[in-house]
């Protein structure tokens, strides 16, 4: 039996113990703390019936690795070149490709197409953002669930979270909040205005945590002015709750152990990052930081802490509005931004204008069928490498399971890359896996990240733990909400069955029965940015102010905007309204 993890980009990030004699039978590792002793249909069942690409190509024929890897090195060689990562599989041998872009004098990207903007948010109170540990969650009394659907992206946390108090706050009634003591069903976009609304209704009843204040934060008394900029009565209904409601939340939360854990959802917004500042300064006059049982949970840096081999120093731009035009070659790895990045209209023309798209990944999509070159990748079970995690502390090791003549690995891609065009300065593989392993730390008898606190923030705030929180002080929202009579917020959540772009993706939009339509009409869903056609799924469980087309559907990125939040360059998804009408 060999141990290895689950590369899929997750919370997650299970544990795997695997027979060589049966690769497809996977068995989550028995007593790993975040794996609880199974594994996701994505991993076990979608991840083996999706075809993957065995055969390298150039310019639509089939050929040998060989002659694809002389290719792509000729391809890369024409300035300026681009190096666009996706998240495709999440070990950190992924990021050997930096190292090429160095050495070719290229461009990467920064930013982020899922996290960005809640990011900057934490940054910017807490100074460093530390994740809170599962086994905090497991001590906490009462967990606040905003915009994160735990059935489907983060299934592991939920033996955490039995017995506990169990409140949700999110615009759809998802499996979790079906079985929730308490759903907010907020409309879209209204979270920054719930977590003021929450603050100032907490220091009106004078239950903020008045010592912790005092010894960890600055200027709560200008906070609390902030929070009184915004009236009570517009805010309540802009958010789509009342006064009853709020005072039953604060009921089950004053005086007790609570963990709020975000999900991506409510940063999908050009104020992304000032949505989640204010939540968690609604912690802060709670006073949940750095106490046992509480926090604030959201995704992690997965290389926090950690001196990285392959950070270096290029020049950068978007990946939310990548200009690929404007280079004469493009290296796309583990990743589709024909289909991912928003406003797909602009990205599959720009891509078009590409004179030299090399595509390095296991599966076809819309930006393979692009490229003139295409190499396939390994699995993760036919290479060595070391998976991170950006939903916990814990490090897994990822051992090579198979031996494969189908693909190549990022280290002998870069290195084939390296020897065809002369560079030189490339480590070996081991030398790399050990320097990464030389920095693990400890937790609980598993490896865990660096910075690894057991209580987060309990000293202090920032890197160095000297800083103290600050409150959010600005608001600025330069959304037009004047949309077309019959318009709707549109969601675009994680769907079960598929994986950003990856697995079985679909091509349905899910309605409230208030719109009219009957289930399996082809609609089209029109937006300032695109159409597209979808067949209708109706659903009571969202309201009737939104429609639902679940992330990695067929077109859906035809009709998201190309903005980068306004701090944290993270894409806006969510920032737009759509219409619907019968085809």
């Amino acid at each position: 039996m060999i141990r290895t993890a689950c590369p899929l980009d997750c919370w997650d990030a299970c544990a795997i113990t695997c027979d060589p004699s049966y690769p497809t039978r996977l068995v989550a590792t028995p007593a790993h703390p975040t794996s609880n002793g199974a594994l996701c249909a994505l991993l076990n069942k979608h991840m083996h019936e999706t075809p993957r690409i065995e055969t390298p190509r150039v310019n639509g024929v089939e050929v040998s690795m060989e002659e694809a890897l002389d290719a792509a090195a000729k391809a890369l060689a024409q300035s300026p070149m681009l190096l666009w990562r996706g998240s495709g599989h999440l070990g950190v041998m992924q990021r050997m490709t930096n190292l090429l872009t160095e050495k070719l004098g290229g461009t990467r990207t920064y930013g982020s197409l899922c996290d960005g903007a809640g990011q900057a948010g934490i940054a910017a109170g807490r100074g460093y953002n530390r994740q809170l540990p599962p086994e905090q969650i497991a001590k906490a009394e009462v967990v606040v669930v905003w915009g994160r659907n735990l059935t489907v992206t983060n299934s592991h946390i939920l033996p955490y979270i039995k017995d506990k108090t169990l409140i949700v706050i999110d615009p759809v009634r998802t499996p979790i909040a079906k079985r929730a003591d308490m759903h907010l069903q907020i409309q879209p976009r209204s979270d920054f205005l719930l977590a003021i609304m929450l603050a100032r209704f907490v220091t009106m009843e004078n239950a903020e945590d008045a010592t912790w204040l005092e010894a960890h934060a600055e200027d709560f008394e200008d906070f609390y002015a902030f929070t009184q900029d915004f009236r009570i009565v517009p805010s309540l209904r802009s958010i789509g709750t009342d006064l009853q409601e709020i005072g039953a939340l604060l009921n089950l939360i004053l005086g007790k152990k609570v963990v709020f854990l975000l999900g991506a959802g409510p940063q999908k917004y050009s104020h992304g990052h000032e949505v989640f500042w204010a939540i968690d300064s609604l912690a802060a006059t709670l006073g949940l930081f750095g106490r046992e049982g509480c926090g604030v949970s959201y995704l992690g840096n997965t290389v926090q802490g950690f001196e990285n081999p392959f950070e270096v120093e290029t020049d950068k731009v978007s990946i939310v509005t990548t200009p690929f035009e404007k280079f004469s070659s493009v290296l796309v790895q583990g990743g589709n931004p024909a289909g991912s990045m928003p406003d797909a209209n602009r990205v599959v023309s720009t891509l078009k204008q590409v004179a030299h798209l090399v595509y390095f990944g296991l599966h076809e999509n819309e930006t393979s069928y692009l490229a003139d070159i295409v190499i396939p990748a390994k699995t993760f079970l036919e290479k060595e490498d070391i998976r991170l995690c950006y939903g916990h502390h814990y490090i897994e090791e990822m051992h090579k399971v198979l031996e494969s003549d189908v693909g190549i690995s990022e280290y002998d891609f870069v290195a084939a890359m390296f020897e065809r065009l002369g560079l030189e300065g490339l480590k070996s593989e081991q030398t790399y896996l050990d320097i990464w392993r030389g920095q693990f730390a400890t937790a609980h008898g598993y490896a865990a990240l660096p910075d690894y606190q057991e209580i987060p923030y309990r000293e202090g705030f920032g890197e160095e733990n000297e800083e103290r929180f600050v409150f959010i002080d600005e608001y600025e929202d330069a959304f037009d909400d004047v949309a077309e009579v019959g318009s709707y917020w549109l969601l675009s959540p994680k769907s079960a069955k598929s994986l950003n772009t990856q697995f079985v993706r679909g091509e349905q939009v899910f309605l409230p029965p208030s719109c009219g339509f009957e289930e399996g009409v082809r609609v089209e869903v029109r937006s300032a940015y695109g159409v597209q056609q979808f067949d209708v799924k109706t659903s009571h469980d969202l309201r009737e102010d939104c429609v639902l087309i679940p992330a990695g559907s067929i077109g859906l990125n035809k009709l998201t905007p190309p903005l980068a939040s306004e701090e944290g360059e993270g894409a806006c998804y969510q920032e737009v309204k759509v219409t619907v009408a019968q085809v």
